[in-house]
């Protein structure tokens, strides 16, 4: 079941249709946006309204004859739909892989989500929850709601973020940088409910686990940018994956406090944690119930399959290997759509993961390349890259510039 561009998981997915197809196990794509041909999905493919309900999604996966099902839709919302699901077909004898619906519904709200955090004795941003309702006078009268939240706002300091409680993928986030920003956010609160919460500067970070009780594995951890006041489009910047001695050090311990997390919630199937590492701390922002934008990056990185685990899962035959960082991963957008000539030539110089076009709300922002490089083949990598730039002018001079730092400081 999914509920975005299924190229977004190329070429994982269609590895592990095929490895089903081997085992004689046919594999139906039940997906509610984009497109999808034999090349995208190699096997059956049922396109669905979006507007689908969880009970006419079940009903359809149920009268195609599933013997089980699996999730792996985004962003939270569709997440929180297929956790729906898994109630209605689980009661039917199809066993689908989804966290349990009241996990989902704990983790796709913010502020739920920060109180099983600091439980778990996690770090999390400070803050505190701006009911839509009381601040905007509706039901119950609370005179002093809006003060009380100024006072609480004091405590934490300035500058501060609003977060809509349900949102996910960026959405809705205000900057507040000072008291006057809050008193005027105030007098013109947001239609939903939020979480103003510190702003913690640091790199962007995020890490896939994937697994069912007892049998948990944690992928490497994704660096996707840098943290500020402002939200900016996920896939912006330079992603990476790759060795980062002290980081990964300094994430043993928040590691085995998720993997105990997950372990309470009872998640089954992919959850993406999205994180800022400052100084030595891993400061928790959200776990998204559900696959993260950063799976194909993290599947590249670590040589595992997520869909196979997933499936694995759905056949009751899962058992994680140990995860290791294969050398590098890399990820950037490239504005442009890459002609044929340039994929041939990408792929004869780069170990290409994939090069598939990134399209979110029917808008195409070009295509997304992804590949690896062992440790040690950092300067070749460089010098291919400057290669490609020189004569194709591609990649962009900022992305040719931030991987040579990368690779090579």
């Amino acid at each position: 079941m999914r509920s975005v561009e299924i190229r977004r998981a190329d070429p994982y997915i269609q590895r592990c249709v095929r490895d089903l197809a081997r085992l004689g196990i046919d594999s139906c794509l039940f997906h509610t946006h984009g497109t999808a041909d034999g090349g995208d999905f190699p096997g059956e493919r049922r396109r669905l309204d979006p507007a689908v309900t969880a009970a006419e999604l079940a009903l359809e996966v149920a009268r195609w004859g599933a013997d089980a099902a699996v999730s792996i839709s985004l962003p939270c919302e569709n997440a929180l739909r297929d956790a729906t699901v898994k109630e209605l077909l689980d009661a039917q004898g199809i066993p689908t892989v989804m966290t349990p619906l009241t996990s989902t519904l704990a983790l796709c709200d913010k502020w739920e989500t920060k109180q099983l955090l600091l439980h778990a004795g996690l770090d999390t941003p400070r803050g505190v929850k701006v009911d839509s309702d009381l601040l905007a006078g509706r039901g119950v009268a609370f005179p002093a709601y809006a003060d009380a939240l100024r006072a609480s706002a004091a405590g934490i300091g300035f500058p501060l973020l609003s977060k809509p409680l349900w949102d996910s993928t960026s959405m809705g986030i205000r900057a507040l940088p000072d008291a006057a920003a809050l008193d005027a956010y105030l007098v013109d609160p947001p239609e939903v409910s939020a979480v103003l919460e510190e702003c913690v500067a640091g790199a962007l970070c995020s890490v896939d686990i994937v697994g069912e009780p007892g049998k948990y594995r944690v992928l490497p951890v994704c660096w996707t940018g840098t943290a500020g006041t402002e939200p900016v489009f996920t896939f912006a910047d330079l992603r990476w994956c790759g060795p980062r001695p002290q980081a990964d050090a300094d994430f043993a311990p928040v590691a085995a406090k998720l993997i105990a997390l997950c372990e309470d919630l009872g998640v089954q199937g992919s959850v993406n944690v999205d994180m800022i590492y400052t100084g030595s701390r891993y400061v928790i922002l959200e776990i998204n119930p559900r696959i993260g934008g950063a799976t194909t990056l993290s599947c590249a990185a670590s040589g595992t399959n997520t869909f196979v685990a997933l499936t694995d899962m759905a056949r009751g035959g899962y058992a994680p290997a140990p995860v290791r960082r294969a050398g590098w991963a890399i990820e950037f957008l490239s504005p442009e759509r890459l002609p044929e000539s340039l994929r041939a030539e990408l792929t004869a110089r780069l170990n290409l993961v994939t090069a598939h076009e990134l399209v979110i709300d029917n808008t195409s922002h070009g295509d997304i390349v992804v590949f690896t490089l062992a440790e040690g083949d950092e300067r070749q990598t460089v010098k291919q890259l400057e290669e490609l730039h020189r004569t194709a002018g591609w990649p962009r001079q900022e992305i040719l510039d931030k991987t040579r730092a990368l690779l090579t400081p």
